[in-house]
């Protein structure tokens, strides 16, 4: 997950104290839509009355959609395995995490959801409990669970399910930096299908950030590991590595970081490895930098900034953060405004078409993408992710 803000490192930096304090008892509650003012008001919202709509649902279960919250409610589910940069440290200290999730998903999309922290790694195990959970919520946000368990858990719900699911540490990313390319090219005067990316990093998000931008018709991408550049014949590849080394790396590339950089026109970070400035300086004029790695990005966007045009980073203390927050909260409203079953790669695109139309009043080499907390950003999201799902004939 990506944090909605590492706040910059000034006097307003909070303290410890204040972090724990606002998190005493946890950051959710509860509320109440019917009122229980008088015994009437309770009789309708509760015992006798509201046995007649648990029979009219049980008579027609689609009626759930219209009298209960299920329709439109989120499950936030983690197994702790890789939470923000702490790694694996279990359900119950991720529960922090998938409240503040939650906390987002209210404030930026107007969705109610529930943390889900589930006490087993097995990918099995964890679609079985969604399966038998399913009548309780509209829609599953999977969150930092380790790669590459992730993807093939992903894939098992999305089949086992006939809802809106998505994994946001990958999908999140990549739609966000997709969005912020989009803006960093029309500031410079580029075209994505001309350009060579260097993504680092081949975990959920390197695998899905590599993916949207080869739908959105990027020339090439380089996607390197800590092993190197990923290539056909390769050995130790895990079959996703394998099937994305026949998808990218057109130009044959061998090597490390150094041979993937240089030259690209785009590098994209989402490793903990770091990277030298002679690297950056060995990339093509006028290059695109995303160190997107939290809290220490790859390559400092001071040094970064000495040879490329445009630098960014998923930090709220530099410019031109890339914040998944701009992403899920309308993808995960437009879907379920739709009706949606599935989450397409079209709905992906065209949210985040839409984040970059919201940056294009206001465009410069330091605002590449909206603020996180800019409120146009959700419902324009929303809007459009709803259209291409009925586009999609998923609606």
């Amino acid at each position: 997950m990506t944090a909605l803000n590492d706040q910059p490192m000034t006097d307003t930096q909070p303290t410890d104290e204040e972090i724990f304090e606002a998190h005493v008892g946890g950051k959710l509650s509860l509320g109440v839509t019917a009122s229980l003012a008088d015994p009437r008001a309770l009789s309708i919202a509760y015992t006798p009355g509201v046995a007649k709509v648990s029979s009219a649902i049980a008579e027609d279960p689609s009626l759930a959609a219209k009298y209960t919250w299920a329709h439109r409610l989120v499950a936030v589910v983690s197994d702790g395995t890789a939470v923000l940069g702490l790694g694996d440290i279990g359900p119950s200290a991720s529960l922090p995490v998938m409240e503040g999730k939650a906390a987002l998903f209210k404030t930026f999309g107007g969705l109610d959801s529930i943390p889900l922290v589930l006490n087993t790694t097995d990918v099995d195990e964890i679609v079985e409990t969604l399966v038998r959970l399913r009548p309780s919520f509209g829609a599953v946000n999977l969150e930092d669970i380790s790669a590459p368990r992730c993807f093939e858990l992903e894939a098992k719900v999305i089949e086992a399910l006939d809802c809106p699911v998505m994994h946001d540490d990958q999908h999140g990313t990549a739609v966000v930096a997709l969005a912020a390319l989009r803006g960093a090219n029309t500031v410079l005067g580029k075209n994505i299908a001309n350009q060579r990316v260097v993504v680092s990093g081949a975990g959920a998000a390197g695998i899905a950030c590599a993916k949207i931008l080869l739908a959105a018709g990027i020339g090439e991408v380089t996607l390197v590991d800590s092993r190197g550049i990923v290539h056909a014949g390769r050995e130790g590849l895990n079959p996703v590595k394998e099937g994305m080394a026949g998808l990218t790396n057109g130009s044959g590339l061998r090597g490390g970081i150094a041979e993937a950089l240089r030259g690209a026109d785009v590098f994209l970070g989402v490793s903990s490895s770091q990277v030298g400035e002679d690297l950056i300086a060995s990339m093509a004029s006028d290059s695109i930098v995303f160190a997107l790695s939290n809290p220490h990005p790859e390559v400092h966007p001071d040094v970064a900034n000495r040879h490329a045009a445009i630098v960014a980073t998923g930090r709220s203390d530099f410019p031109n953060q890339i914040n998944n927050v701009l992403a899920f909260p309308g993808i995960f409203r437009g879907a379920l405004d739709a009706g949606a079953r599935r989450i397409t790669e079209g709905m992906k695109l065209a949210a985040a078409d839409a984040i970059a139309a919201v940056a294009s009043d206001d465009l410069a080499a330091d605002r590449i993408v909206p603020s996180a907390l800019d409120p146009r950003v959700g419902p324009e999201v929303a809007a459009a992710v709803a259209a291409a799902a009925k586009a999609d004939g998923v609606a």
